[in-house]
Parts: structure tokens; C-alpha cells; sequence
């Protein structure tokens, strides 16, 4: 689906689905063209219309490329990516990767789905003329800046998620097994954003470093700022990597102490009933010395049966082995 955004020159605003709009902008005009699950017919016309690369049109076609920035003579052909989540479970991340083409008059995104980011900011340039009266370049950092400052609010989740499974683990409150799983299902979710912040931290990186059309001196000013951030989300992540490590070794710990509790306590009732199976063993011997018939040692030996685990356990017990 197209969606064209044009900022006319007396400063109007027009938004439109006309497939005529979707090319190069008129003198005096900046236009906004949004791609929304473009079939290979779409990017075609997006190819011919804008005169883009043919490299550029294949890659708008895969979305499992790494953040990128490839420069042509009259544009920059840019990939970043963002994160978004639909339920309360840390783990449910969705990638979403937007292909840019910004040029000195016009700013072309393409995703292969919708990005409440973008939407958000298409919203606002359709009552603010700011947003692309101050050309391309602007728009196109507002984008990534919003984009970078999304992720920031799921890796907080992730963490503060790590830490209550953390508490839980030392606690002894927790399901084990189920935690277990959830932190690997964590680890595998930051694995996976450490891989793809890396690569739009290093694109943030060098958009903030340039100061030519279709970006400005300004613009390169305020990605330095959304190069820090994306950054830190890097750093966060790094952390939150952490925290899962010392959650699963917290777990082993809890683990092997557990196991540990449970080897004590058979161990103190082998010792109660070691005795008694001396006692009945000795007993229990077919000699014909031994006074079998005798009522007075049947009930000594009743008695001792009896005594002794009553004896060993409360000796235990007064200890705090039991």
C-alpha cells in the first residue's frame, strides 16, 4: 500500500493514495512516500519512477538484512530496525526492518510491516509542516530517533523481569523448571537484539557524521544524540546478558543446595535406622546359643529398638540437623 505525504510550497499539507503522486516531487516540493508489504510490483514502480538502483529495489525485497547505509549519487539508501511487542511476555519481540531513501526533495520508507513509530510521525507531519519543511533529512532522523527510543521501554521489561526471576530463584518461591526455560527464552531474545543494535548503532554512528544533502549540519547534530541512545540500548542489553548469566547461575546455586538439603536429610535417616538394622540383623542369627527363648531380652530389645532412633533423633533435632 502507498501513501503519499506532500508539503506544498505555500507550506499546505496533502495526503493522498494517488498512485500518480508516487515519483519524483514537483520544484518547491517535499514529499513523504510510505510502502507498507509492497509486492515486487510496487518496488518496481518505486525503481522506475524514483530512478533507484536495481541493487536497492532487490534488497526493499528481502527483510533479513543487517542495518545498513549504502550511498548513491543523489540519495542514501538506509536499513534500520526497531522492536515492538503485542503482549506482557518479555520474550514476544517483533523485528521490524525500514528501508529509507532520502534524497534532497523526497523521503521513501519501506516495511514489510506497519511500525507504530512511523505511523505515529506520519500522523504528526500531517499537522505539523515543520517535520518536513525542514527537509528529508529531518524527517528521516525523527524516525530513526523514534525508533531507537522504542526499544528502551522492552529492555527495561526484560530486565526488571530478570531480576524479579532472580529474587524468586533465592527465594525458593520459584517453579524451577518453568523460570529455567524463561530465562533461556530471554537470553535467546537479547542474543538476537544485541546482534541487530550493533548494526544500527554503528549506521546511527555514521548518519550523525554527515553534514552534506540530503542531511544538514543540524540534523548530523542531532543524531550524535540518537547515537548515544542507541548506544546505551547496546550497553542495556550487554547488562540485561548479565543478569540472565547470573540468574542461571543463581539457579544452578539454589539447585546444588537443594540437592545438597536432601543428601543431608537421607543421610540422618540412614544413621536412625543404621542401628536398628544391627540391632534386629543380630538377632535374627540362627545359632543355637543365642537365648531365643529368653521374654526378658525380647523385651531389653524391644525397648532398645524403640530408645534408639527416639534418642538419635532428638540429639538431631537439639543440634538443627533436622
Amino acid at each position: 500500500m502507498f501513501k503519499v505525504l506532500d508539503l506544498l510550497p505555500d507550506g499546505q499539507i496533502e495526503e493522498s493514495l494517488d498512485l500518480a503522486r508516487v515519483t519524483l516531487p514537483p520544484d518547491g516540493t517535499i514529499r513523504w512516500v510510505e510502502v507498507v508489504e509492497a509486492g515486487q510490483a510496487d518496488l518496481e514502480l518505486l525503481g522506475e519512477r524514483f530512478g533507484f538502483h536495481p541493487l536497492e529495489i532487490e534488497d526493499c525485497a528481502t527483510f533479513e538484512l543487517r542495518s545498513k547505509i549504502d550511498t548513491y549519487p543523489d540519495h542514501l539508501f538506509v536499513v534500520l530496525h526497531t522492536f515492538t511487542r503485542d503482549t506482557d511476555d518479555p520474550t514476544d519481540i517483533q523485528v521490524h526492518e525500514v528501508h529509507a531513501f532520502v534524497g534532497d526533495h523526497y523521503l521513501v520508507t519501506v516495511h514489510d510491516n506497519p511500525v507504530p513509530v512511523a505511523e505515529q510521525l506520519w500522523q504528526r507531519a500531517k499537522v505539523d509542516p515543520e517535520i518536513l519543511g525542514k527537509g528529508p533529512g529531518w524527517a528521516m532522523y525523527l524516525t530513526v530517533d523514534g525508533m531507537v527510543d522504542a526499544v528502551f521501554p522492552m529492555l527495561d521489561r526484560i530486565t526488571f523481569r530478570l531480576e524479579e526471576i532472580e529474587e524468586s530463584l533465592l527465594s525458593g518461591e520459584s517453579g524451577e523448571s518453568g523460570e529455567m526455560l524463561e530465562i533461556f527464552q530471554i537470553k535467546r531474545s537479547l542474543v538476537g537484539m544485541r546482534r541487530i543494535l550493533r548494526g544500527v548503532r554503528d549506521v546511527v554512528g555514521m548518519l550523525s557524521r554527515r553534514t552534506k544533502a540530503p542531511m544538514t549540519k543540524k540534523t548530523a547534530l542531532y543524531l550524535r544524540d540518537v547515537h548515544d541512545h542507541a548506544a546505551r540500548c547496546a550497553e542495556t542489553v550487554e547488562e540485561a546478558l548479565a543478569l540472565a548469566e547470573n540468574a542461571m547461575d543463581t539457579y544452578q546455586t539454589a539447585l546444588s543446595n537443594r540437592t545438597n538439603e536432601i543428601i543431608r536429610r537421607l543421610t540422618l535417616f540412614s544413621v536412625i535406622f543404621l542401628p536398628l538394622g544391627f540391632i534386629t540383623g543380630f538377632w535374627g542369627q540362627n545359632f543355637a546359643n543365642l537365648p531365643i527363648g529368653s521374654e526378658t531380652l525380647f523385651y531389653v530389645t524391644l525397648g532398645v529398638t524403640v530408645a534408639t532412633p527416639a534418642v538419635l533423633l532428638m540429639w538431631f533435632w537439639r543440634r538443627g540437623w533436622l
